[in-house]
């Protein structure tokens, strides 16, 4: 397992897709966390409201940085990643790899273990990456203003990246699962987003309607991810973020944070069983 998650991690690192949908989300974070919000605090400032101005400092202030680690990955980040594992494995079926690997290397396990594996050092170098640059660009503000450069409490930190290692991790299993059921890195892709993005919401705005149709949207996916990192402090598109930006989508105050993750770790766990089972049993 250790020399194909090895073989895999170096082809990921290797596909232009890695680095692309990394890109993506890299600068997807630092626009809407802080870009935008820092030039809605100049605008405040110019205008001469100081309550916004200071309610938009305090929002990219050093801080806060462990709720706005998590605030885009429960929509965004996880459409990014959910890609990402979904071609990881999808494609192999497509280019007729997985073939030539479970007829002429290790078990059908042992192999795809090592996808997982570099599928999961993606999440992780994802989740750091984003850590270090949100830890600049809070920095940066603070230099810009002539702010006193305030640390985030310690445990809160590790808190906030072991919420967006969650996250992530589940919809990395997630997308890995829809890539070995579809067998198809295109088909896999659009259904994930299908649900991620169309079907979840739309579920959530008839949910109050329907009271069955509430209880379900209350265990959903999305409604776990999107529940902690509300619990972490995230403003949610009704929580009363910032004034100018009203929230962040995707972000919600269903559950606690405790139920939450252990959901998305169900979850996670559940569509890693689902995967084991369809490669190991189904024919290629």
């Amino acid at each position: 397992m250790i020399a194909s998650a090895r073989a895999e991690t170096l082809r990921l690192a290797k596909w232009p897709v890695t680095w692309l949908l990394a890109g993506v989300w890299l600068v997807l974070n630092l626009s809407f966390a802080y870009l935008f919000t820092y030039l809605s605090f100049r605008s405040a400032v110019s205008d001469g409201d100081d309550r916004l101005a200071a309610s938009l400092l305090e929002t990219v202030s050093m801080p806060e940085l462990p709720s706005t680690l998590v605030q885009g990955m429960p929509m965004f980040g996880g459409a990014i990643v959910l890609i990402f594992a979904a071609l990881a494995t999808g494609s192999g079926y497509g280019w007729s790899t997985w073939k030539t690997i479970f007829t002429n290397g290790p078990s059908r396990l042992t192999a795809f273990s090592g996808t997982l594996t570099a599928i999961a050092g993606f999440v992780v170098a994802l989740v750091l990456s984003t850590l270090a640059l949100d830890f600049a660009a809070s920095a940066g503000i603070h230099w810009l203003e002539s702010e006193p450069l305030e640390w985030p409490d310690a445990v809160e930190l590790v808190q906030g990246v072991g919420a967006g290692l969650v996250i992530l991790g589940m919809y990395a299993a997630f997308g890995a699962a829809l890539g070995v059921l579809t067998r198809s890195p295109a088909l896999s892709v659009g259904l994930g987003l299908v649900w991620a993005l169309v079907i979840e919401n739309l579920l959530r705005g008839v949910a109050e309607l329907l009271g069955p149709v509430e209880a379900v949207t209350e265990v959903l996916p999305g409604t776990a991810a999107g529940s902690l990192a509300g619990a972490m402090g995230a403003a949610g598109e009704t929580a009363g973020g910032p004034p100018s930006a009203g929230g962040t989508p995707g972000v919600l105050s269903v559950l606690d944070g405790g139920p939450a993750t252990a959901l998305l770790l169900c979850y996670a766990a559940g569509f890693m069983v689902l995967t084991a089972v369809l490669v190991r049993r189904r024919d290629i």
